[in-house]
């Protein structure tokens, strides 16, 4: 990133119009590019946690996934040691994951 800074002020220097133009536009897709593979890893990382909550028989994955949307990563590092901890196995009624010590399944209510 500070390559591309550098880039941009060297053609700024240069005195061309076209080249600090070209500098700049790269500058702006590159951070536009970081900004973008960001939000949609919060995004991802948002999911991951509702569907983990949710596969863990956890009443309040709404609010898990508030609280790493607003701390980042502190909340997930909270998440998970917070989250109950054991096998993931498979629901042989809908299929969906759910803790194998849970007495039923958070999906589908079955036990």
């Amino acid at each position: 990133m500070l390559l591309l800074a550098n880039a941009h002020a060297a053609a700024l220097q240069r005195g061309s119009d076209a080249a600090g133009a070209a500098s700049a536009c790269g500058c702006l897709g590159f951070f536009g590019f970081v900004i973008v593979a960001i939000i949609a890893l919060n995004i991802a990382l948002l999911v991951w946690v509702a569907r983990d909550a949710k596969a863990r028989g956890m009443d309040s994955s709404i609010l898990w996934m508030i609280l790493v949307m607003v701390t980042g990563l502190i909340g997930l590092i909270i998440y998970l040691c917070v989250r109950p901890q054991g096998n993931m196995v498979q629901c042989a009624h809908c299929g969906n994951r759910r803790l194998q010590v849970s007495a039923k399944c958070p999906h589908c209510g079955n036990a």
